[in-house]
């Protein structure tokens, strides 16, 4: 019989080791895949790796190459590992030797095994066991693992947590060449929650800990609940780590106590921001936070924005925020927050001093859908086309965020859809109006290894109500710059109401498109156009205007996301000529 011969072979410091792996030519598909499982491979592959090492690598092969053969369902293999012509298991493990010069792994697979049985009992009801796990299939030794796995995994999930494996009936028949695996599983009582037992108290006091978990004692047992209640404590930010562990020992009336494992979180942070555009000019943020601050894993934020530095976008901007956030409030999934914003906004078309308090709500439906709601005060000093005024308002934001996004800052595939509605109360004037927004994103990966991603940006927003001098100019849209049209300068569009006077639109549409294709582990080029509408009108496009840029640039990826550099250009009568530079962190959207 003649033999395929598979090279695998290191240098080292001062000598070489070779490995080769002997086959049979009707084996040769399995080369890789035990070429991925030796451990000699491995172990030469390492610079530190000393001769006593080799040796002690090659006498651990056998058990290695014959559960790789498992697992591919060959169970009659042979195998012999030959060190310098020696078998490896006869060389003493006390020997000092040289460094091998050759280590030669023969294998012979042996014959292709298939199940004659399958079984996995009692099962609970809905269990889905592997495809693969039936009689006549090929009889994989990780189906069997898996198909034991899947059992139990489905007694938990309904309410028993302790199931075990009692049996395992696994024979080979080498002359059938069949595999007969019987699994008797124990599921045991059926379980409900007991009490959240904090083994190591830390920093956050025990009762918030519990009431941020919301484990729902008295309730049958499940692991997506205690999931949940690991995510609640994860979320705040409070802890380094969390697990979450069922009791060794199942309580009075069928209850199993939890264990909680924490670690606290440095309850301080500080944070720094950049990004410049050659027509924006450099904005600088930075954030400090509390994690922790009356010991209920209270989190207060206090952050600071100065933009428009060294720009042509009106003047220089400056905002400061400051908010507080209590998690569990009303309900595990609630978090109660105050908060209060100064600014001062020297925009191309308007500036706009104010000061806005307010308070709400944001409760966490699931992992993908987010609510928001909430009520504030407003007090506007504002400058612009129609003249100077000061407005008052009362506004009740809310909103809705479903987002399936792997990476908000590098997602390569879901979607965010983001949802707001604000109703607004003119104090003084007695107006009444509504803006609301919708900001929807896409993205889709395809091509060779996943390199490419398309991503997608549609935006659109209208004011209703209330008249253009009785809503602040922020609250109104314009469109240019980098958050709706690059190559366009920063809110460069808006409503022309006579000569030399402009004011921000009552309608706004705008979408972008990105392909996005990955160089190399870092490096990524980037295409893009996009498209703005700003309309005079609520909630029409009869009466507007519309603008258009497009360009390309580079990412660099890091882990704190990528880094963004966009070079564009307007689609109109200055297309090539004029250009807009952004650079900034995180992808555009």
């Amino acid at each position: 019989m003649g033999l395929m011969l598979v090279l695998f072979c290191l240098a080292r410091a001062a000598t070489a080791t070779e490995v080769f792996i002997q086959l049979p030519p009707e084996a040769q598909g399995l080369q890789g895949h035990l070429s991925r499982a030796s451990i000699t491979m491995q172990t030469v592959a390492r610079e530190d790796a000393t001769p006593q090492d080799i040796i002690a690598a090659a006498r651990a092969e056998y058990a290695r190459l014959s559960g790789a053969l498992y697992e591919v369902g060959r169970y009659g293999g042979v195998i012999s590992v030959l060190v310098d012509g020696r078998e490896a298991a006869e060389m003493s493990p006390f020997a000092t030797p040289q460094a091998p010069r050759q280590i030669l792994l023969r294998v012979q697979p042996g014959p292709q095994f298939t199940f004659s049985q399958a079984t996995v009992r009692p099962l609970a009801p809905g269990t889905e066991l592997p495809e693969g796990f039936r009689t006549g299939q090929p009889a994989f030794s990780g189906l069997v693992a898996d198909a034991a796995q899947a059992g139990q995994r489905r007694w938990r999930d309904t309410g028993h947590a302790k199931v075990d494996v009692a049996e395992q009936n696994i024979t080979a028949n080498h002359n059938a060449r069949a595999l007969a695996a019987d699994i008797v599983l124990a599921p045991g009582p059926r379980l409900t929650f007991g009490n959240l037992v904090i083994t190591n108290p830390g920093d956050v006091r025990p009762e918030r800990v519990r009431a941020i978990a919301g484990l729902p004692t008295g309730e049958v047992y499940s692991p997506a609940a205690l999931e949940e209640a690991a995510q609640r404590l994860r979320r705040t930010g409070a802890f380094s780590s969390v697990a979450l562990q069922d009791a060794e020992r199942i309580g009075p009336g069928n209850t199993l106590d939890i264990n909680a494992t924490l670690t606290d979180a440095r309850p301080r942070r500080i944070g720094f921001g950049a990004e410049i555009s050659s027509l924006e000019g450099l904005t600088l943020s930075g954030f400090w936070m509390h994690r922790n601050l009356f010991g209920g894993a209270e989190r207060l934020r206090l952050e600071g924005e100065v933009g428009g530095i060294g720009g042509n976008s009106g003047g220089i901007d400056y905002i400061f925020s400051a908010r507080y956030e209590r998690p569990a409030t009303f309900t595990p999934d609630t978090t109660l927050y105050l908060g209060a914003r100064v600014q001062d906004l020297d925009e191309p078309e308007y500036s706009e001093r104010s000061v806005r308090v307010g308070a709400g709500v944001t409760h966490i439906f699931n992992d993908t859908l987010t609510g928001d709601l909430g009520f504030a005060y407003q007090y506007a000093d504002i400058r612009d086309d129609l003249g100077t005024r000061e407005l008052e308002h009362l506004l009740f934001p809310a909103s809705l965020t479903y987002d399936t996004r792997d990476d908000p800052l590098d997602a390569k595939k879901g979607i965010m859809v983001d949802f707001e509605l604000t109703p607004l109360v003119g104090l003084g004037n007695n107006s009444l109006g509504a803006r609301l927004f919708l900001d929807s994103r896409s993205y889709f990966t395809f091509g060779a290894n996943d390199g490419l991603t398309f991503a997608t940006r549609g935006q659109f927003g209208s004011v209703t109500g209330a008249g253009l001098t009785e809503v602040p100019p922020e609250m109104l849209f314009f469109s240019g710059g980098a958050g709706t049209v690059r190559g366009q300068p920063y809110q460069s569009l808006a409503v022309l109401l006579a000569p030399g006077v402009e004011i921000g639109g009552r309608t706004f549409a705008a979408v972008s498109a990105e392909l996005r294709a990955d160089i190399t582990d870092t490096w990524q080029v980037v295409g893009f156009a996009d498209g703005g509408f700003v309309g005079a009108s609520s909630m029409s496009f009869d009466n507007g205007d519309e603008h258009y840029g497009a360009g390309f640039g580079i990412r660099y990826k890091t882990g704190l996301g990528p880094i963004r550099f966009d070079v564009a250009t307007p689609l109109d009568s200055d297309a090539g000529r004029d250009f807009e530079i952004y650079v900034g962190i995180g992808q555009a959207f």
